[in-house]
């Protein structure tokens, strides 16, 4: 077969290689994407998308638990965790096809197979038959993603012990289920499986979960979810697993120093993830990977080798898509010229889709004061705010983190209804460089959840109206 000539290559189809590959061809680049799955990546085939989907189904098993309150009477209704998967499914396949039909409208050559790198500006492309075809291009973007991290005495089975995957099409509900790890993935499923009835352990062996974001805001899921009856363990080590034919066997040492036994039916190992390195021709390009195993990148997403990028979360952490699509597009605009082109890491915003959801971007306030920065923090409460009262969901928080000297938005925390679409305002207000006086001088209209962010930012500034 003759070889194929590209401008722009990009391996790996999720959401860092499809957009780069998006963004390259409407610059004018001929521009092919290697792909040996479904379009999409992890994010809309067994991440962001259908997770979220079932996080749907589980807010709307809390909402009517509460349906009385709001004057709507109930039988008894069933919970069917099969068809929420089948719906979630079916979302995650709509959004699959429409990143077909994008690289048919911007002319972008899907090349199914594996790609690996095989020499200056070179890669080998293997189909699902074992035929081979040599592919080059002048610029190649490696964005091959990452995958579930496990323990050396607690393997992902896929039967008992599971990864994120496993956990999104379950064959059945288990009874009992213990979740490793409360980050946001650890986290989400809680919230689900809980919802749906199945008694859960949630086991972090930091000091709290969701360990990553503001401690208050830790403080307030962990105290939602223990109401829910999910056990939280926090600061506790798991010292080994034992997998037999009805479950798991955890021994634990707890906070205290105990030791402890959880059985469960299925456990989930929500460790981490760590980046698809290996098998797709590194080595032999001489590309050099970090201390942590990711591949090493400059702030244009180049790699220590001319002509090769990398994007996502092969490129390091944060392993978030958003963080992915973005670093797609600097590296395209990188390649096309842009001396500008670049990523803000210090303005990327957290979310996490749980109930109460927690989104953030900056600093929390713990590293703001160990960083020795002069702050003043504004905090607004729900259950002061007009149109979360009137959806019953009044858990949580609006903080603001100001330097004092400038008024500069050092961090913002949000807990609570619609916290991962709110924050969206903080992170448009970072990148303007406005002052907290220029978020609470914005109007904000009424009633609704926004108007906690202009009373957070008098809160900070020392002169909220309603609290």
């Amino acid at each position: 077969m003759a070889e194929q000539n590209y401008d722009v290559l990009v391996i790996g189809g999720g959401p860092g290689g499809y957009v780069a590959a998006i963004k390259a061809s409407q610059l004018g680049y001929k521009t092919a994407c290697v792909e040996e799955d479904a379009l999409g990546g992890i994010c809309l085939n067994w991440g962001c998308i259908p997770t979220k989907a079932l996080l749907e189904s589980a807010a709307m098993i809390q909402h009517l638990g509460h349906a009385k309150e709001f004057g709507i009477q109930l039988g008894d209704f069933k919970l069917d965790l099969g068809q929420a998967v089948k719906r979630s499914r079916q979302v995650s396949e709509r959004l699959v096809k429409g990143i077909g039909f994008l690289f048919k409208k911007n002319k972008i050559t899907h090349l199914p197979g594996r790609g690996r790198l095989s020499g200056p500006g070179k890669m080998e492309v293997t189909d699902k038959e074992g035929k081979k075809q040599t592919v080059s291009a002048k610029h190649i973007i490696v964005a091959t993603g990452s995958r579930p991290r496990d323990l050396p005495f607690l393997r992902i089975d896929h039967d008992r012990v599971w990864d994120s995957t496993d956990a999104m099409i379950p064959k059945e509900t288990p009874r009992t289920f213990a979740i490793i790890g409360a980050g946001a993935i650890g986290c989400e499923y809680a919230d689900v499986y809980s919802a749906f009835g199945t008694e859960v352990t949630l086991i972090e062996a930091a000091d709290r979960i969701l360990p990553l974001e503001d401690r208050d805001c830790s403080a307030v899921v962990e105290k939602s979810y223990r109401k829910r009856g999910i056990k939280v363990l926090t600061g506790a080590k798991l010292e080994s697993a034992e997998t037999g034919a009805d479950g798991v066997t955890l021994t634990i040492k707890t906070a205290k120093g105990e030791t402890q036994q959880i059985q469960a039916e299925r456990v989930l190992c929500a460790i981490g993830r760590g980046p698809n390195v290996e098998d797709i021709g590194l080595e032999a390009a001489g590309i050099k990977l970090t201390d942590r195993g990711y591949i090493g990148v400059d702030r244009q997403m180049r790699t220590n080798v001319q002509g090769i990028y990398a994007v996502g979360d092969v490129a390091g952490p944060p392993l978030l898509a958003h963080k992915g699509s973005h670093e797609g597009v600097a590296c395209v605009e990188a390649i096309h010229g842009d001396p500008h082109a670049g990523i803000n890491y210090a303005n990327i915003p957290n979310c996490t889709y749980c109930h109460p959801e927690v989104a953030s971007v900056g600093l929390t306030e713990e590293q703001a004061r160990e960083q020795g920065i002069d702050i003043e923090v504004g905090v607004f409460p729900w259950s002061a705010n007009g149109r979360a009262l009137t959806a019953g969901e009044t858990d949580g928080f609006t903080k603001i983190i100001r330097e004092k000297k400038y008024s500069e938005i050092v961090g913002a925390h949000i807990v609570g209804p619609h916290a991962t679409e709110l924050i969206a305002e903080f992170v448009l207000g970072r990148h303007l460089e406005a002052t907290t006086e220029e978020i609470d001088r914005a109007m904000h209209p009424h009633p609704t959840l926004s108007e906690a962010i202009g009373e957070a930012a008098l809160a900070a500034e020392g002169h909220a109206l309603h609290i």
